[in-house]
C-alpha cells in the first residue's frame, strides 16, 4: 500500500545505536528522561493509526520514520510527539463522518507537510529569493539616463555636475575655480580620500564525513526558539573546537542541543570536553554560530 502524503528525505543521519535512539528521543519528549527502552509509537496522521518505527533525523526540526509499507517520511518530532496522546483524533479509519475527517486529515496533512518543508527547504528558498529578480514592480519609464554618485570622484571625465540639480539642459559650463598658486597649494594639502579595507572571507573548513573525535571547551548556555513547541530549545555553545582524528582540524565555535546526554554530565563554563561526533554545518538561530555537533558520544570531562 503506498501512501500519497509521504515526503521522502533527501539524506538523513541514522539512529543505529539504541542508546542513541533513547537519547534522541528523550530529547524529543517521545520518552520519559529516565526510561531505559523504547516503546512502539503510533502515526496517526491522515486518518491512518499506524505503528512506525524512528529512522533518524535530517536536523533539530525533522524526524524521519519508516511506515508499515516501509517508506520513509519527514515529520516534526513535537507532531509526532502529539500523536503518541491517547485522546489524539483518528477519525477516518471509518465510513462514517468522512467529510469531516477528510477535511481534518487535510489540514492536519498541511500542518505535517509546512513544518517539515520550512526544515528541508529553508536553506534552498532564501537563496533563490536572494537572488531572483522582483517582477511585481514594473519598470520606470525614462527617456533619459540616469546616474547615481556618492562623490564627485566616482563620475567619469564625460560627466559633470551639469545636467544634474539646476541645469537640466546642460547650459552651463563647468566652474572650475580659479587658476592660481594659492589654490593649487590649498589643494595639494587637502587630505586624500581613503577608503575602508575589505573585509576579509572566512575560511572555508572541508568537514569530515561520519563521526570524528573531537575537543571543545564550554562557552555558555543559551535557549533558541522553537514554533512549533511551547517552549524554547535548549543548547550548548562551544568555542576552541578541534577535530582530533582522523587529523587535526581547528573549527571554532559550534553548538549542540542540551539533550538529556548532555546534562548527565553536569556540564559548566570552562569544562574542558573530549567526544565523538559528526558535525556539519549549520547556523544557529539568531546565532553567528556556523556549526553543529550531532549526536555526541563517549563524552569526557578532562581535569
Amino acid at each position: 500500500m503506498t501512501y500519497a502524503f509521504t515526503i521522502e528525505p533527501p539524506e538523513y543521519y541514522a539512529l543505529d545505536n539504541e542508546d542513541e535512539l533513547i537519547a534522541k528521543c528523550q530529547e524529543w519528549g517521545l520518552i520519559s528522561a529516565k526510561a531505559t527502552k523504547l516503546k512502539t509509537f503510533y502515526y496517526k496522521g491522515n486518518g491512518l493509526n499506524l505503528p512506525c518505527t524512528i529512522l533518524g533525523f535530517v536536523d533539530h526540526m525533522t524526524a524521519v520514520i519508516e511506515l508499515d509499507n516501509g517508506k520513509k517520511h519527514c515529520i516534526h518530532p513535537s507532531y509526532l510527539k502529539e500523536m503518541q496522546a491517547s485522546g489524539y483524533s483518528t477519525r477516518g479509519l471509518s465510513g462514517a463522518g468522512a467529510e469531516a475527517s477528510t477535511e481534518q486529515d487535510a489540514a492536519g496533512q498541511s500542518t505535517e507537510t509546512a513544518a517539515v518543508d520550512e526544515s528541508l527547504a529553508s536553506a534552498s528558498t532564501r537563496s533563490t529569493d536572494a537572488q531572483a529578480p522582483d517582477l511585481a514592480d514594473p519598470p520606470v519609464k525614462d527617456d533619459s539616463p540616469v546616474k547615481l554618485y556618492d562623490s564627485e570622484d566616482d563620475m567619469d571625465e564625460s560627466d559633470s555636475f551639469s545636467g544634474l540639480k539646476g541645469d537640466p539642459d546642460g547650459l552651463v559650463e563647468e566652474y572650475t575655480g580659479p587658476q592660481t598658486g594659492a589654490s593649487t597649494e590649498t589643494s595639494s594639502g587637502a587630505k586624500p580620500k581613503t577608503k575602508a579595507a575589505p573585509k576579509a572571507k572566512a575560511v572555508k573548513i572541508d568537514l569530515p564525513d561520519g563521526k570524528v573525535k573531537m575537543s571543545a571547551v564550554v562557552k555558555e548556555f543559551t535557549t533558541v526558539p522553537n514554533h512549533f513547541s511551547d517552549n524554547d530549545d535548549e543548547v550548548i555553545i562551544y568555542e576552541a573546537l578541534t577535530i582530533t582524528e582522523p587529523e587535526v582540524i581547528e573549527v571554532g565555535e559550534a553548538w549542540s542541543s542540551h539533550s538529556a546526554t548532555m546534562k548527565k554530565h553536569e556540564l559548566e563554563v570552562g569544562d574542558v570536553l573530549t567526544f565523538e561526533a559528526k558535525i556539519i554545518k549549520k547556523k544557529l538561530t539568531r546565532n553567528p554560530v556556523p556549526y553543529k555537533i550531532n549526536n555526541p558520544s563517549k563524552i569526557q570531562k578532562e581535569d
